[in-house]
Parts: structure tokens; sequence; C-alpha cells
């Protein structure tokens, strides 16, 4: 059970990188980027197919992390400038990245076994806290400038954000490139942690980020972007947790953690709404209970009256 847990915590940081990516494309910019399946997967195969071929764990992981942002870049030049709809642009990248990966890797996976990568002589739990924090402060020191205030008002407001003169285009391309360069860096990350890199490990990653920023906002809130960028890594390291105590039902497989993830975001859906109308109706409650009070102190005034 122990060994779950930190198990489950050291792959939540890991991921919180995607979450991050995810969190910017689909609350900064409200774009449904389904590119994530495939530049999560892109990263991992750049990382190790280069520490596969001798070079530094870390170059490797740099390099994932540019070609994450060529493929975010590609996904923002088909909307922006190729005028095709977000989902749709999004969805034609990720099929093109399929191939794409199968290039890199040549093989439908590589071992990294017996490789030297980041996590050979490094507890992930000792270093990753930091590394994710400091990435975490350096997003919200970014969405802080002019450009980060720009790339988030083109997500809120672009037609307004154009009025003061701002490329929404060139924002929108920056964020998407952005989020896919953080989605790659988990993706290489990953692959050095579990020793391999699959064409089909991003499979379900949109739903894995999506799960995190939904249970991370709903657990913790998200009144600005500091805390809602620590909601963000905390719903990615929850989620985690959460996956691991669900695997140990008797009755769930391994082979059920798709339907574990979907059932995860159902409930992380519902519960905002579900919290609401119990607020509503506590309200409505004791608004009703307040008029008949009040109904029953101005009778008892009345009749008071009327004996005097």
């Amino acid at each position: 059970m122990y060994s779950s847990l930190i198990g489950a915590l050291e792959m939540g940081l890991l991921y919180a990188f995607m979450a991050l990516g995810v969190y910017v494309t689909f609350r900064i910019l409200d774009f449904p980027d389904l590119t994530v399946d495939g530049s999560f997967t892109t990263g991992g195969a750049i990382a190790a197919v280069m520490i596969t071929h001798g070079y530094s764990p870390l170059l490797a992981t740099v390099c994932a992390l540019l070609g994450g942002m060529a493929a975010g870049m590609c996904t923002g030049l088909l909307h922006t400038k190729g005028k095709i709809n977000g989902l749709l642009s999004g969805i034609l990248m990720m099929i093109a990245l399929y191939s794409i990966n199968l290039r890199i890797l040549v093989r439908p996976n590589v071992s990294l076994m017996g490789e030297v990568s980041l996590f050979s002589s490094i507890n992930p739990l000792l270093v990753m806290p930091f590394v994710v924090l400091l990435v975490k402060i350096l997003m919200d020191l970014f969405l802080r400038t002019d450009l980060g205030l720009a790339l988030r008002a083109t997500g809120d407001n672009s037609r307004m954000i154009r009025s003061f003169g701002v490329n929404t285009d060139t924002t929108t391309i920056l964020g998407i490139s952005l989020a896919n360069g953080m989605v790659a860096l988990s993706g290489a990350l990953i692959a050095q942690y579990s020793t391999f890199a699959d064409s089909s490990m991003g499979i379900g990653m949109i739903v894995i980020g999506l799960a995190s920023v939904i249970i991370g906002e709903a657990i913790f809130g998200a009144g600005n972007v500091f805390r809602a960028t620590l909601a963000v890594v905390l719903g990615s390291i929850v989620y985690r947790i959460v996956v691991a105590l669900a695997l140990r039902v008797p009755w769930l497989k391994a082979s059920d953690l798709k339907l574990i993830t979907a059932i995860i975001v159902i409930i992380a859906l519902v519960f905002p709404s579900v919290q609401r109308f119990l607020k509503q109706k506590t309200m409505a409650r004791r608004r009703t209970e307040e008029l008949a009070e009040l109904t029953r102190s101005s009778k008892k005034g009345g009749a008071a009256d009327a004996k005097a």
C-alpha cells in the first residue's frame, strides 16, 4: 500500500507538467486541443531515441520539449492561418503525429533498460517537487507579463483584445506551442521513469490532463492564476492517488484504468453542479424559514395591536 502511494505521488509529479499544459489550452485559451495525445508520445519518443543513441538525458529532455512545441505550433498554424476549426486542427495533428512518432521510434517501442536517464541515480520524489514548483512559479510569472496577460485575454475575449492591437493569432500559436511543449516534457520524463517509450503511450492523455485540471479546481479552487496552477499540480497528484487506490479494489483490473479515469472525470464534473444545487436549496430553505418567521412576527404584532 505504501509503495503504491509513493509510486502514485511520483507519477503525479511527472504528469503535473502535462496537466499544466492542458490547463493552458483548456482554461486559459479555451481551445479544445487534442494534439496532446500525440505530443505526449512525441516527447517520450524523442527522449528515448536520443538517449539510446548516446546523447545526454538532459539534452534529450530539452529536445523533447522543443519537439512538443513544434507540434503545438503546427496545430496553432492550422487553426489561425489555415482557418481550420480548433477541434479539427488538434485531431488532424494528433493523427499526423502518430505516423511521425513511429518514424522517430522506428519500431513500436524503445526500451531504456540499462541506459543512463535522468532518474538513474536520482530519486524522483526528492527532486521533482522542486522542479515542478519552479516551473509552476515561472508559468505564474509569465502569465503576469504583458504577453501573458494578452494570452489570457485571448481566451477570455479575443475580439476585445484585438481592438487593443494585439495579434490574437500570435498569442494563440504561442499558447498552444507552450502547452504542447509542457506535455512533451511530461512524456519525456515518463519515458525515462518507466524505462520505455511506446507509440501508444499518449492515448487518453487529454482525458487524464482534463481530469487533473477539473479535480484540482473542484477541490482546491481557482480564484487566481497562482491558486489555479497550484490546484492543477495538486489535482494531478490527487488523480494518480485515486487511481492507485481504485486499482486496489479486488474486482477492478489494470485494464479498467480508462474506465476509472472516465468515472473520475464524470464525478469531478458533476460534483460542482451538485454542490451548487445543494447550496441553492439550503439558501432557499433558509429564506423560506426567515419569511415564515417574519410572517409570524407580523401576525403577533397585529394581534397585540388589536387587543390594545
